[in-house]
């Protein structure tokens, strides 16, 4: 069975807008290119110049929590990208630790992996 390319490209394409959207909730884009950017605070009733200490933490903490988030995004977008690339240099499916092809069920399930199933945990 071949590969279903054009069904897997709908599905990184739509990926693509979902992360953009998630990553525009947690952040501002720094390049048009999708793949940089940065968390932005969570903006609040009270401004900064009134809170005390604790409400000053929470503020720091939640936007640590965000760039813990828009971090991991970052790294599937960038991901997605490649995969897309891929599409586009008809390289896609193809192990980058290996060099075989990655398998059917693998691309369905994750249609941005990079490896085979041997090689997933390298």
């Amino acid at each position: 069975m071949t590969i279903n390319i054009k069904n897997l490209k709908e599905k990184l394409e739509e990926e693509k807008k979902v992360l953009h959207d998630e990553l525009k909730n947690l952040g501002v884009e720094v390049s048009h290119d999708s793949e940089e950017w940065e968390a932005t605070p969570v903006v609040s009733e009270t401004s900064v110049q009134e809170s005390d200490d604790n409400d000053l933490a929470d503020h720091f903490e939640d936007f640590e929590e965000r760039s813990a988030e828009l971090t991991e995004l970052k790294a599937r977008m960038k991901d997605v990208l490649r995969a897309l690339k891929n599409i586009e240099n008809d390289t896609y499916g193809v192990c980058e630790t290996g060099g075989e092809k990655i398998e059917e069920d693998r691309l369905e399930a994750n249609p941005a992996a990079r490896t085979c199933k041997t090689h997933m945990d390298q």
